[in-house]
């Protein structure tokens, strides 16, 4: 008997679970195990081609561009291989290889169930004749078969028409266009009698499939390095698509940069022309210029006429000094009356003036000298005053003709000095516009020679253009597949195998509502005592027990009546009515019944059996099979049960009970009855509570078998008068919500000192989830035994 309210998780409890049906795991894992075996079989290989480039850096200007790099501020140059890694899978690249290597056109030579596609070693050549924007977006599969005579061969566009025979070399007209289907020689004889299967796929279909297929990486963030790799079920197809597609990347890139070299090229030849155009009407203005404004070397020239404006100064200051003096001096001659001496050396140009001077003065002087001996009448005076006036006439023409001279000297001194200041002053305003044609001459010379530059650096270019990757690995692929993946495979399958028992276990567990063995119970009816369980019988094994049996159900029983004498013997007075009882029909009450019965007759005891389920009797089948080995110790049994003891008042005790033996046990017997119109009326009467009063007090153990309780009030109306209730429940058939219902009359107290029974428990959780069964004493042969 159990009591447990512990509703605790057990592990060990949960491992049980699924431990119990270890033969369902293993032919789980061995049937996934098979499939392995067929998948890894029949499954096409695939092996991975591999390669390895290097992106070549283009030098940058940036001098710390690598410091930056190291450090993880600058990230240009991984953003360059990111992007480069985009232009190699590119689709456009992937069409180009698909194009070159023809790869939308595949043929198979077809196998029982796996078919082989022919790559390098195809018996025929196929040729369409259809434009290729026909042929590149086609999508058309037909079937051959090589006959014998190697001369003709069998077409089909579907796998079962009927095939018609054509020539190597004829046109055959398909929905694509005509085709031309050539042998190829070295190869035919291998497929002679062979059928094969040729698709023409859509060029833009096989290369996005590709495209997604290959696998472009780096070591690492900074790496120029990319590996490059590829599996496909042709190891040799797989190769030439890396190496091709490498190719035409390097090959796109040399044309790129030829193409902008060619258009550099072309853009500086243009531009040289205009410059070159422009260059000659700079040169003409700048010629133009110094013709039309007399100059050739402004600067030079200016310095020139510098120094020609100082001297002509110069010599105009002496023109204008000697002009002055000499005017000077003319009109102090002029304005002299008398005789009198006259300045000397002042510096007058015109010596002849300084000699009259001189000798005018000596002439006065020696006058003067005379006259202070004599007077002005004197002869010698007259003839000095004579040769004074000859002097001095001659002065003063000599005078006014070197004013006249200066004048006209000075004159033409200071026109060229005007002439002189013109050009100097005028010399910033030619400079500035000669040399702003000047630096436009420069500036398009320049331009000119910088643009010849370029042009032969952009034809150097085109000439050392390199690719714009270095091939490290040429790819390569490896002899073994790659896929499937054997010991993959079968670790997968065999981990599904023991996958899918234990999913459909724990779903079954998850979806299970249904009464399993009394610890399933237990955890529902927590104080509620459960007697015991029995175990699941087999067609074999009889429905009662025998005298001193061994078996599983009698060991179970015996258990129950352990129990159930315990709970009895806990209360005080006469107390051994005992009613079995259950939610609906076919749960075991009154299997129970008869055997608990038996059981107790075993040990000696005097026991009476009751029939109280009147609606539907049952237990007497029990004792009237060819089994039974029922023996009446009466010399005929009444034909009389409790409906008619209840209903017919002249019928005694004696009348309705049978003293039967079976398997020497000796039990007392009172059937149901006719089943009554009125069950529930009959079973209120008095009579019924006489009966068992009385019969507790002539028999050790009243079993009575009742009716279910869920379907109908029949043992609810008589449950005042059990001193226990057992309430039966099925493995596997009852639902645990079934069980509220008698905790819930119990805990309303409308039934009293209920226990549980569970029934036809299977031989794996009888007991604790199996780990404690009934069976003492048994030798069991392990499992590997047979």
């Amino acid at each position: 008997m159990s009591q447990r309210n512990s509703n605790d998780f057990s592990l060990s409890d949960e491992i049980r679970k699924y431990t119990k049906h270890w033969k369902w795991f293993v032919l789980s894992v061995i049937i996934g195990v098979g499939f392995a075996y067929l998948f890894v079989r029949y499954s096409t290989p695939k092996y991975v081609a591999k390669g390895k480039i290097k992106i070549v850096e283009e030098k940058s200007a940036a001098p710390g561009a690598n410091l930056l790099q190291d450090i993880g501020v600058f990230s240009d140059m991984e953003n360059n291989v990111e992007d480069e890694i985009e232009i190699i899978t590119s689709r456009s690249n992937l069409i180009e290889v698909t194009k070159k290597l023809g790869l939308n056109t595949k043929v198979f030579s077809l196998g029982s169930i796996r078919n082989t596609e022919l790559y390098n070693n195809s018996p025929i050549t196929l040729n369409i004749i259809a434009p290729d924007s026909t042929i590149f977006k086609a999508n058309f599969t037909f079937y051959l078969e090589l006959n014998t005579s190697t001369l003709n061969f069998s077409f089909s566009i579907k796998e079962d028409d009927v095939p018609k025979s054509y020539d190597f070399g004829k046109n055959i007209t398909t929905p694509i266009g005509e085709i031309v289907i050539t042998p190829n020689t070295d190869y035919i004889d291998n497929y002679l009698g062979k059928r094969l299967k040729v698709q023409v796929l859509p060029l833009s279909k096989i290369a996005t499939t590709y495209q997604n297929a290959i696998i472009v990486s780096k070591p690492n963030n900074f790496s120029n390095i990319l590996d490059l790799n590829l599996e496909d079920p042709v190891k040799e197809k797989a190769r030439d698509i890396i190496n091709e597609l490498v190719r035409i990347y390097n090959k796109n890139a040399i044309e790129d940069k030829q193409q902008i070299a060619d258009r550099t090229s072309s853009f500086i030849d243009g531009r040289i022309a205009d410059i070159s155009s422009s260059l000659s009407s700079v040169d003409q203005t700048a010629e133009d210029f110094k013709t039309g404004r007399g100059v050739t070397d402004i600067a030079s020239e200016a310095n020139l006429n510098l120094n020609v404006g100082v001297a002509n100064r110069q010599d105009l200051a002496n023109a204008e000094t000697q002009l002055n003096i000499t005017s000077s001096m003319r009109d102090m001659v002029d304005q002299q009356e008398g005789f009198e001496v006259l300045p000397a050396n002042l510096g007058l140009s015109d010596p002849t003036i300084a000699n009259t001077t001189q000798q005018y003065n000596q002439l006065v002087q020696e006058r003067n000298r005379l006259l202070e001996s004599s007077n002005e009448k004197n002869p010698v005076i007259v003839n000095l005053d004579q040769q004074l006036n000859g002097l001095k006439k001659t002065m003063q023409a000599s005078l006014n003709s070197t004013v006249n001279n200066l004048e006209l000297q000075v004159n033409t001194l200071s026109g060229q000095q005007a002439i002189i200041n013109s050009k100097i002053y005028s010399a910033p305003k030619n400079e500035r516009a000669l040399r702003d044609i000047t630096r436009r001459q420069q500036t398009t010379e320049s331009l000119y020679l910088y643009l010849l530059q370029k042009r032969e650096e952009a034809q150097i270019t085109v000439a050392s253009t390199a690719p714009k990757s270095q091939v490290i690995d040429s790819a390569y692929f490896e002899e073994l597949p790659v896929s499937p993946r054997k010991k993959i495979i079968y670790l997968a399958f065999g981990i599904l195998g023991l996958f899918i028992p234990f999913i459909i276990l724990y779903g079954k567990d998850l979806l299970d509502n249904k009464v399993h063995n009394m610890h399933t119970l237990e955890n529902l009816v927590k104080n509620i005592p459960i007697l015991g369980e029995l175990p699941r019988l087999t067609k074999k094994e009889g429905k009662i027990i025998t005298k001193d049996d061994r078996s599983v159900l009698a060991e179970a029983l015996r258990i129950i009546r352990a129990n159930m004498d315990y709970l009895l013997k806990i209360k005080t007075g006469t107390n051994n009515i005992v009613y079995v009882t259950s939610s609906v029909p076919g749960e075991g009450k009154t299997f129970l019944s008869v055997n608990l019965s038996m059981i107790l007759a075993s040990t000696k005891k005097k026991v009476l059996l009751i029939g109280g389920d009147v609606r539907n009797p049952k237990f007497k089948s029990f004792f009237t099979g060819p089994n039974s080995e029922m023996k009446s110790i009466e010399k005929s049994q009444t034909t009389f049960g409790l409906t008619d003891f209840l209903h017919d008042e002249s019928l005694t005790i004696k009348d309705i009970v049978n003293n039967l033996q079976i398997h020497d046990n000796r039990l007392d017997v009172i059937y149901s009855g006719k089943i009554p119109p009125n069950p529930s009326e009959l079973l209120m009467s008095d009579r019924l509570k006489e009966l068992l009063d009385k019969m507790s007090g002539l028999y050790d153990y009243v079993i009575v078998d009742t009716a279910p309780m869920m379907m109908v009030s029949d043992t609810m109306l008589i449950s005042e008068y059990a001193n226990l209730l057992i309430y039966v429940t099925r493995a596997d058939v009852t639902e645990l919500k079934a069980v509220n219902f008698p905790l819930k009359l119990k805990e309303e107290g409308k039934i009293k000192s209920l226990s549980f029974v569970v029934n036809d428990v299977k031989q794996s959780n009888l007991g604790y989830g199996g780990k404690y069964g009934y069976g003492y004493g048994k030798v069991a042969k392990k499992w590997w035994k047979f």
